[in-house]
């Protein structure tokens, strides 16, 4: 049977949260579906309290509810849920009038640039609705003063010193995030590929520096917040090398902050105390791979 040409799902992604609008006469058929027969994510979150005399149904529930998934690719955030439809059973049952349907559901939201918002009107066997909606997020990296207070003026060291790292991310009414530094690399031209080359911050987010020995470099405990980073790290220089000069990049990144740091979102530091990798947040466990180098990749 042919759909109505008005969507049957339609799907907003906020900033925020998604908002779902199911039209009752799901299949086009006549034949309008009970709203307790429709729920959203793994979760089964229920809908609005429905009116019986609306003709459609809608779905309010922030990104990271209802069981949605994230996932994190170079160019996007991308959150997924579904919407099921469950048919209650009919008096007889021999017989069957109506079957399960599942409706999945994605929210793209682009890491570095701005695309158009639009929608994919869902289509049968099975629906599918990707909205893409507009987002920015902005990274910094800065070198701060002693107190940490502000950013500092010079950006000349001697050895001995200490090198406080701040970095930050903001953005627009996004989902609160939490931010990790995966990696940091010194090199003596802006080619950070270039050679020498020392990565002082590997592996998803080990401080390698901190491992040496007669060093300080460490992250600093606690968070400001959970979108901004702090870390030390003692100034060096490349042996050999007559100049005065390092470049320093990083590669940064954020997870949901509702998400529990883990072995791919983790900041950890080389306890010599303890002989120990502690980890600034979650249990010590997703820092036992800064040791072996088998740390997985960030998602």
């Amino acid at each position: 049977r042919a759909l109505s040409p008005r969507p049957a799902v339609a799907v907003r992604c906020q900033e925020g949260q998604l908002a779902v609008t199911v039209r009752r006469d799901l299949f086009g058929t006549g034949r309008p579906v009970r709203a307790a027969e429709l729920s959203l994510g793994t979760a089964s979150c229920p809908p609005l309290s429905p009116n019986a005399a609306q003709t459609f149904v809608t779905f309010v529930a922030a990104l990271h509810e209802c069981g949605s998934t994230l996932q994190v690719t170079p160019d996007s955030l991308i959150y997924r849920t579904t919407l099921f439809y469950k048919p209650t059973r009919s008096g007889n049952p021999l017989i069957v009038r109506a079957t399960p349907a599942e409706v999945p559901i994605e929210c793209h939201y682009p890491r570095r640039s701005n695309v158009s918002s639009g929608a994919v009107h869902p289509t049968w066997a099975p629906f599918r609705s990707t909205v893409a909606a507009e987002e920015r997020l902005r990274f910094s990296l800065r070198l701060m003063d002693d107190e940490w207070s502000r950013e500092r003026l010079s950006n000349g060291f001697q050895l001995g010193d200490s090198l406080r790292f701040q970095a930050d991310v903001t953005s627009e009414g996004h989902v609160p995030l939490r931010l990790f530094v995966d990696q940091c690399v010194a090199t003596v031209t802006p080619d950070r590929s270039s050679s020498p080359r020392y990565a002082f911050i590997d592996l998803g987010g080990c401080l390698v520096d901190s491992r040496a020995e007669d060093t300080g470099s460490a992250f600093v405990s606690p968070r400001p917040r959970p979108e901004s980073l702090r870390f030390l790290v003692d100034a060096f220089k490349f042996a050999g090398d007559a100049g005065n000069l390092l470049y320093i990049s990083c590669h940064l990144r954020v997870s949901p902050a509702a998400e529990a740091p883990n072995s791919r979102n983790k900041a950890c530091s080389f306890s010599k105390a303890s002989g120990l990798w502690a980890p600034l947040e979650g249990t010590a466990a997703i820092c036992s791979c800064c040791d072996t180098g088998s740390c997985p990749s960030p998602g």
